[in-house]
């Protein structure tokens, strides 16, 4: 369930499914979320909203402003799946500083070229 905190008016209902639905996306990547909590400020600008998520190795966290709620709403939700896609391709990142064929293929050769010293 979304916590979801609002200054200077009330969230109405298809608001608070928006939101819910925008978050649900982030599930997609079979990531729990944890206390998610939106708070949002109507401004004279129009509307500034941010959200704090945790996740079980990190926390999410951002914000976004538009005169438009909606799309202040779809902004917020892109900022969020982007940031728990970089970290779940980071770990990714770091596994592939050396392909495995190319350190077995190196350690192959060692192995051959002690046997024939030794074998002569």
């Amino acid at each position: 369930m979304t916590k979801i905190t609002s200054k200077d008016f009330d969230v109405t209902a298809p608001i608070r499914e928006r939101i819910e639905s925008r978050l649900e996306k982030l599930s997609r990547h079979d990531i729990q979320l944890i206390n998610p909590h939106v708070i949002i400020t109507q401004e004279k600008q129009g509307f500034k909203i941010e959200a704090s998520v945790g996740i079980p190795s990190n926390t999410l966290f951002a914000q976004a402003t538009d005169n438009d709620l909606y799309a202040a709403i779809n902004a917020l939700g892109q900022k969020l799946e982007k940031q728990l896609n970089r970290l779940n391709n980071k770990a990714e990142g770091s596994r592939r500083t050396a392909p495995a064929y190319q350190e077995q293929a190196i350690n192959d050769d060692i192995d051959d070229d002690f046997e024939e010293e030794y074998v002569a």
